[in-house]
């Protein structure tokens, strides 16, 4: 095998807790002016819809849930069963039925009646909970309605009978105690009379022993109108006593109250309550799940659209492709074959097209995974293996968290060895995990650090090669200045909605600040709904495809 035939890969980074913390520099001094707002997007219709139809499944399974949950309140909690029954009231004289109505409604449902209900039955519960399971409707002036539920249909239809018959039992023992309150209080008017009476007749006694005058005569006329006049009152009052104790219409007003239709139980359904709760019980849910979106959607700080992107990142996206799909996944080489996926391969196409071409040394690219180093590891490995079967010697450089690349090709450890994938041969370079800035073959290292056995490897590596490709994730505690060593332009693999434009911007002042172009960017999961285009006419920016050597 030559030199020209092997493919080599480096992974220098291997920092598997490496936080993610990006955030935009505002201390920073780029070398070149460039506008930092965000170009927000308008909360539109089309907006909303696209958030629906991205979580389809999420305020779906919310709509199941809240069936399920109906569903299970039914279940555990049968609705009850009603049974009703109504009374005839006979109101005594001089009650107005229009108001005397509403009053009966509310004894019928108080606590008193509720008390000599459930004494009757022998109940021990609450009365606060027996009260409210008592329903009392105006039919007409003379006529409530009562319905009782329970949890049988018996217990209902015996407690409905039982409320209104001790209604009629409280209402009666209040009439009869009105009774006996008028009767004492007329009893009273008839006895001051009669004091009255007898006051004046001992003021004419006195009186008539006195010497006979003038005066004695006419003060004896007076008392004894007033004695006449007393009289006659007492014999009014004491008719009025006897007229009420001789009066039926109490006995008429109690006798005449009484049950009209006896007590009855009420249709139950239990599949029409069944279909109620379920129906209920979806459409909260689909409701919540629906509001819970568009809330989430309203709040959220994560970009999706293609000028929102641009802006944040000050470079234009030349490529967007929708949802990889990529979620089964395997570790290993077994996830290899995700490199045949559409998406990914379109990705690996729009990377070849971005490798400058140099006269001397390797072609070099960094690729900058913002969000997803998965799909970003794919992509650089297909785009290597691509290469590979060309004939081509290729370095990747893989600086991501957590060696996404050493994973795929089932590398483990750090080091530079060669590996074998696919009828191809690539070579695989992982740092050791507490190197998180290794600086490559191209530049020079710090003036404070020697030259590292590892970096010495890689530069050797290179050497014969055809293309370096490097695969990179950013920390801004640790910066990119390194990433200066291992590419002059770079490609940054961003998936909507997953961060936001603080991330994205820092991103691209890291790389700017470390003189490192950034000539486009790769949407990943773009929104079908998405119109923008995704270009930037910001100066120190290419932004045609023919600066980029994209094509159109």
């Amino acid at each position: 095998m030559t030199d020209k035939d092997q493919t080599v890969i480096f992974s220098l980074n291997g920092n598997d807790g490496l936080p993610e913390r990006l955030k935009a520099f505002d201390d920073f001094n780029p070398t070149e002016e460039r506008p930092a707002t965000l170009a927000n997007g308008l909360v539109s219709l089309a907006f909303i819809r696209g958030a629906l139809r991205r979580t389809t499944a999420f305020w779906c399974a919310m709509a199941i849930v809240g069936l399920v949950i109906g569903v299970g309140i039914n279940l555990k909690f049968p609705p009850a069963y009603k049974a009703s029954t109504s009374v005839l009231i006979t109101y005594a004289p001089g009650e107005n039925p229009s108001g005397a109505v509403l009053d009966n409604q509310a004894i019928a449902q108080s606590r008193s009646v509720a008390q000599a209900a459930m004494a009757k039955l022998g109940i021990h519960e609450s009365v606060s909970s027996f009260a409210a399971a008592t329903t009392v409707t105006v039919v007409t002036e003379r006529v409530l309605g009562i319905t009782v539920s329970a949890p049988t249909s018996d217990a209902a239809v015996s407690r409905a009978s039982a409320v209104a018959n001790s209604f009629l039992q409280v209402r009666a023992r209040q009439i009869e105690t009105g009774q006996k309150l008028l009767l004492t209080t007329l009893q009273n008017v008839v006895n001051r009379d009669e004091q009255n009476v007898t006051s004046i007749s001992a003021q004419i006694s006195r009186v008539s022993a006195e010497p006979a005058t003038t005066a004695q005569q006419g003060k004896l006329r007076t008392l004894h109108a007033q004695l006449n006049q007393a009289q006659t009152q007492v014999g009014v009052d004491q008719q009025t006593l006897e007229d009420t104790k001789a009066s039926t219409a109490t006995m008429s007003a109690i006798t005449g109250s009484v049950v009209l239709d006896p007590a009855q139980p009420l249709a139950h359904s239990h599949l029409k309550y069944l279909v109620i709760y379920a129906f209920t019980g979806m459409v909260l849910g689909l409701f919540t799940g629906i509001g819970l979106v568009v809330v989430q959607a309203i709040l959220s700080n994560r970009l999706r659209r293609r000028d929102d992107v641009t802006s944040a990142l000050g470079a234009p996206v030349r490529l967007s492709v929708g949802a990889l799909g990529l979620s089964r996944w395997r570790p290993g080489r077994h996830g290899l074959g995700a490199t045949e996926n559409a998406g990914i391969r379109r990705i690996a196409a729009h990377l070849r097209a971005a490798v400058p071409h140099t006269v001397r040394g390797a072609d070099g690219l960094a690729v900058i995974a913002v969000d997803d180093p998965g799909a970003a590891a794919l992509s650089v490995v297909s785009l290597a293996m691509s290469r590979a079967r060309e004939g081509r010697t290729v370095v990747v450089a893989d600086l991501a968290s957590g060696a996404p690349v050493a994973a795929l090709l089932g590398s483990k450890g750090p080091g530079v060895r060669p590996v074998s994938v696919h009828d191809t041969q690539l070579t695989l370079a992982v740092p050791d995990r507490d190197d998180l800035s290794p600086f490559g073959p191209s530049g020079p290292a710090p003036a404070d650090e020697p030259r590292s056995e590892f970096t010495a490897a890689v530069t050797e590596a290179c050497a014969s090669a055809d293309l370096l490709l490097t695969l990179v994730t950013l920390d801004p505690s640790i910066g990119a200045d390194h990433v200066a060593s291992w590419a002059s332009r770079a490609v940054a693999v961003i998936t909507v909605g997953r961060s936001s434009w603080a991330k994205i911007h820092g991103v691209s002042e890291m790389v700017r600040l470390a003189g490192v172009s950034l000539v486009s960017a790769v949407l990943v999961g773009v929104d079908k709904n998405d119109e923008s285009l995704g270009v930037t006419e910001q100066s120190g920016t290419l932004t045609t495809p023919a600066e980029l050597g994209l094509g159109t």
